[in-house]
């Protein structure tokens, strides 16, 4: 299974605070034979309101694969980790391809074509 991760970081929190956190999520899916496929850093943003004090944080992207017990593991490990103020992990999964009918079409030009 595909899935990504954003999860915003304290903006208090130094540069190498942040990448030993993200080192420290990277092992913990490699760990549970996940693999990453790639991780962002997006920077600061200023949020809609106030999160647990906090008006801004920074914001860091995460797409990986493996097994589902991952997820428990990432969110256990975001839910204890204070300097994690959100967190929102979600599965990708394939589009489908949708054939739309142009039933409708047909029968509008018909009626068309009594007039």
């Amino acid at each position: 299974m595909k899935y990504e991760s954003t999860f915003i970081v304290s903006p208090e929190l130094s540069a190498e605070k942040t990448d030993e956190l993200i080192t420290k999520i990277v092992k913990a899916i490699e760990a549970l034979k996940g693999t990453i496929k790639a991780i962002q850093q997006l920077g600061k943003k200023r949020f809609a309101y106030s999160i647990n004090k906090f008006r801004e944080g920074n914001y860091i992207y995460m797409e990986f694969s493996g097994g589902g017990e991952i997820i428990s593991t990432l969110e256990n490990l975001f839910k204890f980790t204070d300097s994690v103020v959100r967190f929102l992990t979600i599965k990708i999964e394939k589009k489908k391809n949708v054939v739309k009918s142009d039933s409708k079409v047909e029968q509008s030009t018909a009626d068309c074509n009594k007039i």
